[in-house]
């Protein structure tokens, strides 16, 4: 009598014992780091100046800090920042008149002697020279510059908000994967359980072997789901990692709840791809090329016009002037040439076709960007819209169910009312559940994040 008394409390005690495990699980987490953070300090203290510091970072890692971090450290954004910073002082060069010439010169020297005042031309010559484009050049240069580096600025806009969502994507991914290590770790526990009430069982006479070992091999089960749990973490953290321009295998530590769970109904999709034609910087960039494009194909058109060149020149002689009883006066002369686009056919024609054709592959690459940008929002809120539904099916109806089937069915099998594997398949089905949650709530964030760049914005709703 007392055997059957055990065999019908033993299972609760084990459920007891899971739930303990699960509502100490998370503070474990806040213990463990800061345990670790205070024996990592003094050994860090104590290295000699001869060892390189080995740098331990178990802080926990919040979704905003990330974004920060990557930000201000991603390598790809510190380029583009450089490049644009670079582009901004190009446009006062290319409308700045080309450097002027200064040139010195011996004229008419005679070769037999080489004396100054031997014959009346001879003359020691400096000039000064200023080339002109013609009127209007110098300003379409100068504005087609000034659209390229306002695209430079533009494109690093656009390559911080696409890196904002990108950090936050992989952020709820990783955050998805631990939460399913967690689930997983805890089935691992209630499923030992499992294996020792089956076992009890079958010592009794009350059980059957195939319950033990299904209940074994579906423990190992979730050991090799852990694995794979385990190797898909890795990689995320590897891809996270990349982003804040830290080693591959830099340890993170995320918070064991997420800064909010929070899935907002999203404006219409059109409301959403017109505020993506005002404010997404990937569209001013392709708009500003456009810009630049027809201002080289205005410039193309005005190198059929010559350029003028204007230059002074003071030449000074040595000797007397026998005729006019003085010495040789000095020689002031004055220069102006102008180039002739006397090959404009297959010269200034062709460029003028060659920038015609830039033009046209630029507006084309604008429609290209607007047409991405739509299909971009599109797709990613079908997905939030679809994963957002799955978050409440699962969260309203799912795992409460599932929860009550399982509750329910422990019961039976305690009193050999409910077969062993249908307990068993009822447990993977909430787990599964459970992990379904965290994954589809991943997906919708992501989804969302990914929205919020396609629009132009860092973060959306959030």
């Amino acid at each position: 009598m007392s055997i059957t008394r055990g065999l019908k409390s033993h299972p609760k005690n084990h459920i007891r014992k899971i739930a303990g495990r699960q509502r100490t699980f998370r503070h474990s987490t806040y213990v463990l780091t800061a345990s670790l953070c205070l024996v990592a300090s003094p050994f860090a203290n104590a290295q000699s100046p001869e060892s390189p510091a080995v740098q331990v970072e178990v802080v926990v890692l919040n979704i905003d800090r990330a974004v920060e971090i990557a930000l201000n450290n991603n390598p790809d954004v510190a380029g583009l920042r450089a490049r644009a910073d670079a582009m901004q002082s190009m446009p006062s060069q290319a409308g700045a008149l080309p450097d002027p010439t200064l040139s010195f010169s011996a004229m008419n020297l005679p070769t037999d002697t080489f004396d100054l005042d031997q014959e009346p031309m001879t003359q020691m010559q400096v000039a000064v020279s200023q080339s002109f484009p013609f009127p209007g050049k110098r300003k379409l240069r100068e504005k087609a510059v000034e659209y390229e580096a306002q695209a430079a600025l533009s494109l690093l806009s656009d390559r911080r908000t696409m890196l904002a969502g990108q950090v936050r994507s992989a952020w709820w991914q990783l955050m998805s994967l631990d939460r399913a290590l967690e689930i997983v770790d805890q089935n691992q526990a209630l499923m030992r359980d499992f294996v020792e009430i089956a076992q009890t069982k079958y010592k009794v006479g009350s059980g059957l072997q195939q319950d033990v070992l299904l209940a074994q091999l579906e423990l190992s089960r979730l050991l090799d789901r852990e694995l794979r749990l385990q190797g898909m973490r890795r990689a995320a953290q590897a891809d996270l990692n990349a982003m804040l321009d830290r080693p591959a295998d830099w340890q993170i530590s995320l918070p064991p709840t997420p800064p909010n769970r929070n899935l907002p109904e999203l404006p219409p999709e059109a409301q959403l791809l017109q505020k993506a034609g005002a404010d997404r910087a990937m569209i001013d960039v392709q708009r500003d090329l456009v810009a630049a494009a027809r201002k080289k194909l205005d410039l193309a058109r005005k190198d059929r016009y010559p350029d003028f060149k204007l230059g002074v020149g003071y030449g000074m002689r040595d000797g007397f002037d026998a005729f006019r009883g003085t010495d040789r006066s000095d020689f002031l002369t004055v220069m102006l040439s102008v180039n002739v686009p006397i090959y404009s056919g297959s010269k200034q024609g062709k460029a003028v076709e060659q920038r015609t054709h830039e033009m046209t592959q630029q507006k084309y690459a604008l429609n290209s960007a607007l047409r991405s940008v739509q299909a971009s929002i599109s797709r990613n809120l079908a997905g939030y819209h679809a994963a957002r539904d799955q978050v409440v099916l699962l969260d309203t109806a799912i795992i409460p169910q599932a929860q009550q089937t399982v509750a329910s069915m422990l019961a039976g099998y305690q009193v050999n009312q409910v077969d062993f594997l249908n307990l068993v398949n009822t447990q993977i089905t909430l787990y599964n559940a459970q992990i379904n949650y965290w994954e589809s709530l991943s997906r919708a964030k992501q989804a969302l994040a990914n929205v919020a760049s396609a629009v132009g914005e860092e973060a959306l709703y959030e």
